[in-house]
C-alpha cells in the first residue's frame, strides 16, 4: 500500500507536533483543530494535556476548533466566526454565564444561514 512502516497517523503528527512545540521556550501556542484526526477519547487526552500544558508554562494560546464543547471548556475566551466577522466573542467571565445552548443556537444560526 505505500505506507512505510513507522509513518505516523495525522493524530500522531499532531500529538507530537504539541510534545516538540511545548519543549522550546515558546510565549504562544497556535493550534488549528489539532484534535480533527482523533477518535473522541484520544481528543479528549490531548486536550487535557495541552490545557495541563498551557497553564504550567502560561502561553497564549490560539485554537481554531469546529469543536464546540473544546471551545468552551478550555481556554478563557471564544469568539465565534462567519463572514470574517465576529458574531460571538466572550470573554472568560462572559462564557461562563452563557449557556452552551445559546451558543449552540448562534451556531446553527450560522449553519442554518451558509446551508451546511
Amino acid at each position: 500500500m505505500g505506507v512505510k512502516v513507522g509513518s505516523l497517523s495525522g493524530g500522531q503528527r499532531q500529538a507530537l507536533a504539541l510534545i516538540i512545540a511545548t519543549m522550546t521556550d515558546i510565549k504562544m501556542l497556535i493550534l488549528d483543530e489539532h484534535t480533527a484526526a482523533l477518535d473522541p477519547k484520544s481528543s479528549e487526552t490531548l486536550m487535557q494535556i495541552t490545557d495541563k500544558i498551557v497553564k504550567e508554562k502560561q502561553l497564549t494560546t490560539l485554537m481554531v476548533t469546529h469543536n464546540l464543547r473544546f471551545a468552551v471548556q478550555y481556554g478563557n475566551r471564544m469568539v465565534m466566526m462567519h463572514s470574517g466577522h465576529a458574531v460571538m466573542n466572550l470573554s472568560e467571565e462572559e462564557k461562563k454565564n452563557t449557556s452552551i445552548d445559546d451558543i449552540l443556537a448562534k451556531f446553527n444560526e450560522i449553519s442554518i444561514e451558509v446551508g451546511n
